[in-house]
């Protein structure tokens, strides 16, 4: 069964390395249009797109999506969210999805899979991982590793290769050791209403400033984080003009994608 949620997308114009990010064209169309359908495709009672700019509100006017004015000086998406949780009225109980701003390719089932673990699990929090596949991902730093508990929970989330096979990567460490296995984190949220209000009160924390990881401040502060596994490929996000240029190759490869 899958819960009843919301999801809600930060979407910032002053992007330092693709600035105006949202709005740059995809297809033809603007990237945040391409994101806000995704939402909408996974089900979701409501999809809202909290922005700092009226040109990213007037991009999805023909749509049923929802637009939270927020704040210009938010340090963070999760900041920004906040804001709109409140602008929107939800309960501490509604189960809110953070879709990034530049996910134009988030499967659906993966949107749905974040609601579903917060509610399944009874964490305030959840996210998803897929296996590491290579060794030059496990040494990227700008590919967040993570490593799980038992029972599912995140126990760190790190940009170095964690964990550390000793013995074999003293021997070589082109190639992913046999017989170990590393998860990389796929950056989708779910969250309870409450504790993403909670989350964004809370001060950074020493970990978080060092790894410039925000998701470490809910472990440093002792709450669960339960991590699924995707069970959809996730393809990368857009950062640079480089990545658009992928996905702009990604679309007319797969437009159906």
């Amino acid at each position: 069964m899958i819960p009843d949620f919301v999801v809600a997308i930060p979407a910032r114009h002053a992007s330092t390395r693709l600035p105006g990010k949202p709005l740059q064209l995809l297809g033809g169309e603007p990237l945040i249009l391409h994101v806000a359908r995704r939402a909408l495709a996974a089900g979701a009672r409501d999809v809202w797109v909290a922005t700092d700019d009226q040109r990213i509100a007037a991009a999805l006017a023909a749509t049923p999506v929802r637009v939270a004015m927020t704040r210009a000086d938010h340090a963070s998406g999760t900041d920004r969210l906040a804001e709109c949780a409140d602008m929107a009225g939800w309960s501490d109980d509604a189960i809110v999805v953070n879709l990034q701003g530049d996910e134009p390719f988030a499967p659906a089932d993966g949107i749905r899979a974040v609601a579903s673990l917060v509610a399944s699990s009874g964490a305030p929090m959840s996210t998803l991982a897929t296996p590491v596949e290579d060794a030059g991902t496990l040494f990227d730093p700008n590919a967040v590793k993570l490593v799980r508990a038992a029972n599912g929970d995140a126990l760190y989330f790190s940009r170095a290769p964690v964990p550390w096979p000793r013995d074999a990567f003293a021997q070589a460490r082109d190639r992913l050791p046999a017989g170990h296995h590393w998860l990389r984190h796929i950056g989708i949220y779910g969250y309870r209403a409450g504790f993403l209000r909670a989350f964004a009160a809370m001060p950074p924390a020493p970990l978080e400033r060092v790894e410039a990881l925000e998701q470490l401040r809910v472990l440093e502060n002792g709450h669960r984080i339960a991590v699924g596994l995707a069970s959809s490929p996730f393809p990368p996000g857009i950062d640079t003009p480089g990545d658009l240029a992928r996905a702009e190759a990604h679309l007319r490869e797969r437009p159906d994608a």
